[in-house]
């Protein structure tokens, strides 16, 4: 673990005790958090060439395989496996690489391209064989260049040559120190084009622009990647509402227990087919979302300023994003609130059920209840008997008993005696028969 030192110059007390602190093991991480992915000077004219792959955590490795081996062809040093970042010098052209959680930007900047934009692309000077054997999908292509204003003869035709004017977007950013232009679209090389005029930048300033417009673009499409996926799950929504309607509609006429059931079945699979859609869907549009606000704060940065019949960046994304980022979050809402509407619709019909269940179990320990005071009265009435029986036996044996005795010379009245002895012997019994019933009871009956 390592330790941080007190003391110095000017501090001879914390010298003298030698004082030193244990360092959090996450303490270089956040410390160099705030330092990744800097921005680096830029000297007009550059042109600049950005690409942005998509690639989820087991391709990073075979990512950073690759860019190894341009490393190990040019003879410079890779950067470490754990590495979000890295910048190297090939030939005449600057690469910058960075790692995000989707996606991978590499990034080509060249100095050699003129003072003409979008002439002779930065990407054209990359390692031909090398940019072929990327095995990854293509989500970002755009071409910057930025220029000298003193160099440009005249911008307004440079830049109806370039852009389309329909759709053209421009404003002065950096306090009024360039000027941007671009109209979103694609060239027919596949890549949309950004012109960035320098009228007094310092370089510092033109990679902080520059790498603030790649940005914008590459979280403007890595946002919308949401927008067909919502497109594609609205109709399934509303086909989803409109089964829970129906369900809803049927649960306030059901009145049978097993119709309650098997409407609480179709339910729980309603239930379980928008939780599997929101599995489906819920990164997608989360992520969108936080990319809608990183694009957002990205174009705060560039301190547009308008340029008069141009609409500004801000301006079309507000105009193009907003309502596709509106209808992904309306989407996820939909989600949200029919699986809600799902559950309570559950949970009331459950409660219906158990009510029912409740009552028939009701009914059945009434039913219990009947039988048990049924039981308990023959078994009153067996009681009766058994004392009958059981005197009738007992006044019997002492009958014979008389007779035996007498029939050895005893004088002995063996009908005064049987006739006497009938009520001890019903009253014995009755007790007895009492005591037995009581001592059962109280054996059986619940402890408090």
């Amino acid at each position: 673990m390592a330790q941080i030192r007190i003391g110095g110059e000017g501090a001879q007390q914390q010298t003298r005790h030698g004082a030193s602190l244990r360092e959090h093991p996450l303490r270089d991480t956040l410390l160099g958090e705030v330092h990744a992915r800097p921005s680096h000077p830029l000297t007009p004219p550059t042109h600049i060439s950005h690409i942005a792959l998509l690639s989820d955590t087991d391709e990073h490795q075979t990512e950073y395989d690759h860019l190894a081996r341009l490393c190990q062809r040019e003879g410079i040093a890779p950067p470490s496996p754990e590495s979000n970042h890295f910048l190297a010098n090939i030939n005449r052209l600057q690469l910058r690489w960075e790692r995000h959680n989707e996606f991978s930007t590499f990034t080509f900047i060249s100095h050699d391209g003129g003072d003409y934009p979008f002439a002779q692309s930065a990407i054209e000077k990359a390692p031909t064989d090398w940019m072929d054997g990327i095995d990854a999908e293509l989500m970002v292509a755009v071409h910057i260049s930025v220029l000298r204003a003193v160099d440009v003869s005249d911008v307004d035709a440079l830049v109806r040559e370039q852009f389309d004017m329909a759709s053209l977007v421009g404003s002065a950013c950096a306090g009024g120190a360039a000027t941007v232009w671009t109209d979103f679209r694609a060239a027919p090389d596949g890549f949309t084009r950004i012109l960035v005029i320098d009228h007094r930048l310092t370089p510092n300033q033109a990679g902080r622009l520059v790498q603030r417009l790649l940005e914008v673009e590459t979280y403007r499409l890595m946002a919308l990647l949401a927008f067909p996926l919502a497109r594609q799950t609205t109709p399934e929504i509303g086909e989803m509402e409109a089964e829970l309607g129906d369900l809803t509609d049927y649960m306030a006429d059901v009145q049978d227990v097993n119709d309650e059931r098997e409407l609480l079945v179709e339910l729980s699979n309603l239930a379980a087919r928008i939780e599997r859609q929101i599995a489906r869907t819920n990164f997608r549009f989360t992520a969108a979302s936080a990319y809608a606000a990183v694009l957002r704060r990205r174009i705060e940065f560039l301190r547009e300023q308008r340029i008069e019949g141009v609409q500004t960046i801000w301006e079309f994304m507000e105009r193009r994003l907003a309502p596709a980022m509106d209808t992904c979050e309306a989407v996820s809402d939909r989600q949200d609130r029919l699986s809600k509407r799902v559950s309570r619709a559950a949970n009331l019909l459950r409660t219906r059920v158990d009510v029912a269940l409740e009552g028939q179990n009701r009914d059945l320990l009434d039913s219990m209840n009947r039988r048990v005071r049924l039981q308990l009265r023959l078994q009153e009435t067996v009681e009766g008997l058994t004392v009958i029986i059981v005197s009738y036996y007992s006044v019997s044996l002492i009958g014979y008993a008389a007779k035996a005795l007498k029939s050895t010379g005893l004088a002995i009245p063996v009908d005064p005696v049987v006739g006497l002895s009938i009520l001890p012997i019903v009253g014995l019994t009755w007790y007895v028969m009492r005591r037995i019933r009581r001592v059962v009871t109280s054996a059986e009956a619940p402890p408090e």
